[in-house]
């Protein structure tokens, strides 16, 4: 249970971050979400969140943006008291072959979904430093350990939060602060929603099945609570054994 604890989900609006905040407070965590998109779409999220019975503010943020992320996670510490558990996972796709991708296909992807989770990271740190622990989950993919054709920019923005994960988990470990990774696979989200039909995808997952955000949410909850105290620095794929 996260009773008592305060938890902070980027990208929260909608697919997995949704999930994951609605998982986290119904196991009793108090939880501030930050969208970027739709304010209607996160406020709906607030709702759900309040009818649990636990404390739910949304915030808009463009992770990306240092200054915007730091005033941010400032105004969550002074509301809430501080913060127990930061799950980053705000992320965006530009897809496309390499020959057709353009430098800002490529920057705006690295942007939001590698800076966006050292920005978070950055601005909690000394939050977890003082309380000597915490959780940080960050959202990878299968993408950043296999590599996907027409993803040159996410699949190197989620190796690279897989080298974040680690670094930060050694940086922490000393002060009882757990960093690691969840790497989904096709799990069945707005982002995913052109595969859902294709036969291809389907049969090269050994469990011929898409996942579910809640699938995802599960595993993030797990690594939030106090029973994995002691795992860190690791990168647990959500993936039906595409990566096997």
């Amino acid at each position: 249970m996260l009773s008592g604890k305060t938890a902070v989900v980027t990208g929260a609006s909608r697919g997995i971050g949704k999930a994951v905040a609605l998982k986290l407070a119904r196991e009793g965590a108090d939880v501030a979400i930050i969208y970027c998109g739709s304010e209607e779409k996160a406020n709906l999220v607030k709702q759900d969140i309040l009818g649990l019975g636990v404390r739910c503010e949304s915030y808009r943020c463009d992770v990306s943006d240092y200054a915007e992320s730091e005033t941010v996670v400032k105004q969550i510490i002074d509301e809430f008291g501080g913060i127990d558990i930061l799950v980053n996972n705000a992320g965006i796709t530009r897809d496309k072959l390499v020959l057709q991708m353009t430098e800002e296909d490529f920057d705006s992807v690295l942007d939001v979904n590698l800076k966006g989770a050292f920005n978070m990271i950055k601005h909690c740190y000394r939050n977890f430093m003082k309380k000597k622990y915490g959780k940080i989950i960050n959202l990878s993919s299968v993408s950043g350990i296999i590599g996907n054709p027409g993803q040159a920019n996410y699949s190197s923005s989620k190796s690279g939060v897989i080298g974040l994960t680690k670094t930060v988990a050694k940086e922490l470990a000393g002060r009882n602060v757990c960093c690691n990774a969840i790497a989904p696979g096709f799990i069945e989200t707005d982002m995913t929603e052109a595969f859902k039909e294709n036969e291809t995808v389907i049969n090269n997952i050994p469990m011929k099945k898409m996942g579910s955000p809640e699938d995802v949410a599960n595993l993030a909850a797990f690594l939030a609570d106090s029973a994995s105290d002691y795992i860190t620095g690791e990168v647990i794929r959500v993936d039906g054994g595409l990566a096997i």
